[in-house]
């Protein structure tokens, strides 16, 4: 997904000619032909996702100065490059103190341009990721500071903000690298609790032995190597969060303390003569089904339904598959910067083999994906080839990347792939392709099942050729051979 940018200037020559530079380069362009086009536009629900303005300062009615001065207060982080037809110091000078964060004289080289874009993106992307950095140490992050923008994540995120605003027990459900431990950040970041601990116990990670001194903690001398006094994990989140974190491997025995303290709002350090209050908030989370435990007797009934009291389930990133282009970008920017490399995006080959990938390991996996393909490649844009793990595992190699649409401002050094004709007759079904709809019964047949048939025909007609038979469908490859795989169907057969 390309970074916006907005071209404001009231003479449409030079919005076209910038237009035509900005787009060159790789970004997708907006344009308003005046400030107050422009006003509109960033307040909008569009304007959220601009990136970066490229602002005329003289203008009728609504001048670059009063567009400045009017965003300041709501965008102040976004970056803004000023362009005049009238060069000075004064003017310089006058832009940056309101606010630009570069300086323009018309006309600008397609270089000058070039470089303006890139460091005004850097540093913003540098500064958001301070900003977020700051704000998970602060205890301070909120839902706003998350990546996400799917209908699924929107809902969870709905019901974070319900959840932050009381001290109801939570319980976040989702499988391994979802995001669970940031949305319980985000939860505390927006609550009454915010800037207090934010205490993280990972319980499938503690040693068994260890369990009951690392959450309650114990006195001086009260077993074998206990040479001073450890307050605990609930002592430590006093005033703040416990964010208890696999909650599903924490032992039998513990999970009555646990209970204890949830009910009474005290702890019992081992080898203590009295409990000691305790005042927390406790989120916990789960990559497991907890009632089917609770069935098993792996997991007290009574503990689970008193976890439950607000759960949140957060779903796998192959059900919110919208958020995998923000996502790709928002690593791309991140480890660009820390890698110190010139990518700025992925182009449609490869954000189409990502969207159209499973994601076992979720955000965690797409995340260690994009940091291997950033420090790797040597080109703007990543490609369909620098992602070979996932080709692979989708049946895909990079020879047979769809190679006949060259990508915004890049050139083209590949053949175009001729176009097939279907192969003799001899191949072709018996009943002239036609495919039933009714089954034998006189009822409709199955939607999957009527897919597969018109797949493999097609796979059929053109001899294996998988590049045609995705052109001919109007499918993208990987979408294509993800249907072969799901519907079992034998792409080599006709090869």
């Amino acid at each position: 997904m390309a970074h916006k940018i907005l071209v404001v200037d009231d003479d449409p020559t030079q919005r076209r000619l910038l237009e035509t530079v900005i787009e060159r380069l790789g970004y997708q362009v907006l344009q308003a032909d005046g400030g107050a086009a422009a006003i509109d536009l960033l307040e909008s629900e569009e304007g959220a996702d601009i990136k970066l303005v490229m602002l005329d300062l003289v203008m009728p009615e609504v001048d670059g100065m009063a567009v400045m001065e009017r965003l300041n207060p709501s965008r102040p982080n976004l970056p803004i490059i000023v362009l005049t037809a009238q060069g000075g110091v004064d003017t310089a000078v006058s832009a940056m103190r309101a606010g630009a964060l570069d300086f323009f004289i018309k006309p600008a080289s397609p270089e000058r341009i070039k470089v303006g874009i890139e460091n005004a993106l850097k540093r913003s992307t540098l500064e958001g990721e301070v900003q977020r950095l700051v704000k998970r140490r602060s205890g301070h992050l909120s839902f706003g500071d998350l990546i996400a923008e799917s209908p699924a994540m929107k809902q969870v995120i709905r019901l974070g903000e319900r959840a932050a605003a009381s001290n109801i027990p939570i319980l976040i459900e989702g499988e391994s690298g979802v995001g669970k431990e940031l949305i319980a950040r985000a939860i505390q970041g927006q609550s009454e609790r915010a800037g207090k601990p934010f205490i993280t116990v990972n319980c499938g990670a503690i040693p068994a032995n260890l369990v009951e001194s690392i959450l309650f903690g114990h006195e001086k001398g009260s077993f074998t190597g206990a040479s001073a006094k450890h307050i605990g994990k609930f002592q430590e989140a006093n005033g703040g969060t416990l964010f208890l974190d696999e909650i599903g491997e924490l032992p039998l025995d513990m999970q009555v303390k646990l209970l204890r303290a949830l009910q009474e709002g005290e702890v019992d350090p081992v080898g203590s003569k009295k409990p000691v209050k305790v005042d927390f908030r406790l989120i916990s989370a789960t990559n497991k089904d907890l009632i089917q435990l609770a069935q098993t007797s792996e997991f007290r009934e009574d503990l689970y339904y008193r976890l439950n009291v607000f759960p949140i389930a957060v779903p796998p990133l192959k059900e919110r598959m919208e958020d995998v282009p923000i996502l790709v970008q928002h690593f791309i920017d991140r480890f660009a910067i820390e890698e110190k490399k010139s990518v700025i995006g992925a182009d449609a080959q490869s954000l189409e083999l990502l969207t159209n990938y499973s994601w076992p390991g979720n955000v965690r996996q797409l995340e260690n994906t994009m940091f291997r393909a950033v420090v790797l490649t040597d080109s703007e844009h990543l490609t369909f080839g620098d992602f070979p793990q996932i080709s692979a595992a989708l049946g895909l190699d990079a020879s047979e990347a769809d190679q006949s649409a060259p990508q915004t401002g890049q050139v083209s050094t590949q053949k175009e792939t001729p176009t097939l004709e279907p192969s003799t007759p001899e191949q072709e079904p018996q009943s002239n392709g036609a495919i039933a709809t009714i089954d034998p019964s006189g009822h409709l047949r199955r939607l999957e099942d009527i897919e597969g048939e018109m797949i493999q025909l097609a796979i059929d007609t053109y001899s294996g050729h998988m590049s045609e038979v995705a052109r001919r469908l109007g499918i993208g490859r990987s979408t294509l051979y993800r249907k072969v795989r799901e519907l079992g169907l034998d792409h080599k057969r006709a090869s």
